[in-house]
């Protein structure tokens, strides 16, 4: 398989050292991108960063993914318009450990010659001393061509402390030990990258004594707005279930845009071209059923977390659009139900109210899902009431801890869009 004629058609080609491609088509090469370990989770913005990686192993050539130990205590400026928050050794190494086990639901890591690794570059820099870094490092590259950077150039007028400014050299040295220690030829990386990247193309020329290395980077994944997937963004999607979790994850692929899904599915999914072109056409005759969105969410769903979180993402999403039970209810956990049912509103009852039973219509009263008994009554006797997502016609029915969702709620529905959550405390 070509892999740039791969990512191009794909949508995840953005700027390329020319004769790349030539360099990959005459044998298995080696080729890296850099993670930053200032979080113990990846997310959404790395996404494409990482099917970089694996859509090069399945090409055929090696993947190393470098996870930044040394850069990670320093941070990338690039993209930022502030200073980084630096973080401690510790940090950094249990963010490593949780960035590794991401990365191994994408790449292969037992596959023979291309198997993926994972370098961490803290482990050539950690006995590197300041005058030697100055003597063999600094002085390689002019400071005039440091300030040409994007990178540099737009951090000018905010400030820019000199441990940032040295970070293009850090990663630069990266491509150099990589080059003479595992015969790696290739930097990939996202976009705004490609400042910091053609730093160590040169360095590699410089301190090599002319070794022709190769470089390409793929677009930025921005949001809906405009705006950047990061670490410190707002409304961010990660790859941690404790900080997204899968019923989220799931969601966020559903809720895309045809336009944006019609990116996505070819940047996020290993879906062949005519699998995706069949794909589109289908969506197109029915966008209602959101095609793309759910073959995309589906995959990314699996992928990310595993099967079983799919079909609890799928149950907890039909619950607010089907003819649930209270027994599919029940399966949900108290996070995903609090998630589902985020921003309706919510009443409160006391546990010992309900400890000898509470009738249906002094439920309603005293969680604030009815004004007064008298509009209860009318609810119920004109079958529109569901408690749990059982429907219920019976004015003398009476609610007791048995009725309890996770031990702590009821979920009250009136009519069919309308739901009021009761917390029991």
């Amino acid at each position: 398989m070509n892999f740039v004629e791969n990512i191009k058609w794909r949508g995840m080609l953005h700027d390329v050292i020319p004769e790349t491609e030539e360099h990959l088509l005459q044998s298995q090469r080696t080729g890296y991108i850099g993670f930053d370990p200032s979080s113990n989770s990846l997310q959404l913005g790395n996404l494409a960063s990482i099917m970089l990686l694996l859509h090069f192993q399945l090409a055929g050539h090696k993947p190393i993914a470098l996870v930044g130990g040394a850069t990670g205590m320093i941070g990338d400026p690039s993209g930022k318009s502030e200073e980084r928050n630096l973080l401690s050794i510790d940090e950094l190494v249990y963010n490593q450990e949780c960035i590794k086990k991401q990365l191994s639901k994408f790449l292969d890591f037992e596959s023979g010659n291309n198997s993926a690794e994972i370098v961490n570059n803290y482990d050539w820099f950690k006995e590197f001393s300041f005058l030697e870094f100055l003597r063999n490092v600094g002085k390689h590259i002019t400071v005039n061509y440091m300030m040409a950077k994007d990178s540099v150039k737009n951090r000018l007028e905010t400030g820019m402390s000199y441990t940032e400014f040295t970070y293009q050299l850090l990663q630069g040295y990266d491509f150099y030990h990589l080059n003479k220690e595992k015969a790696c030829t290739l930097q990939m990386g996202g976009a705004d990258q490609w400042g910091n990247i053609t730093t160590g193309v040169e360095f590699v020329r410089r301190l090599s004594g002319g070794n022709s290395v190769y470089a390409l980077t793929c677009p930025l994944i921005l949001k809906e707005d405009g705006t950047k997937f990061g670490k410190s963004e707002k409304g961010n999607v990660w790859l941690d279930p404790e900080k997204t979790s899968p019923y989220k994850f799931y969601q966020f692929w559903i809720n895309c845009s045809d336009e944006g899904s019609k990116q996505y599915i070819r940047k996020f999914t290993l879906k062949s071209k005519d699998e995706i072109e069949a794909l589109e056409e289908e969506h197109a005759k029915t966008p209602h059923l959101r095609i793309l969105q759910k073959a995309i969410a589906d995959e990314l769903t699996i992928r990310v977390h595993d099967k079983d979180a799919l079909i609890n993402a799928i149950n907890a999403s039909e619950i607010l659009f089907s003819d649930s039970t209270s027994e599919k209810l029940k399966t949900l956990g108290e996070r995903t139900l609090l998630e589902i049912f985020e921003g309706v509103p919510t009443g409160n009852i006391a546990k010992t109210q309900l400890e000898e039973g509470l009738a249906i219509i002094d439920l309603l009263v005293l969680s604030g899902a009815s004004p007064s008994k008298g509009e209860a009554k009318r609810l119920i006797t004109q079958g529109g009431l569901k408690i749990n997502k059982d429907k219920c016609v019976n004015l003398e029915e009476i609610i007791n801890s048995e009725h309890l969702l996770q031990n702590k709620f009821i979920l009250i529905q009136k009519g069919k869009k309308n739901y009021h959550l009761v917390n029991i405390a």
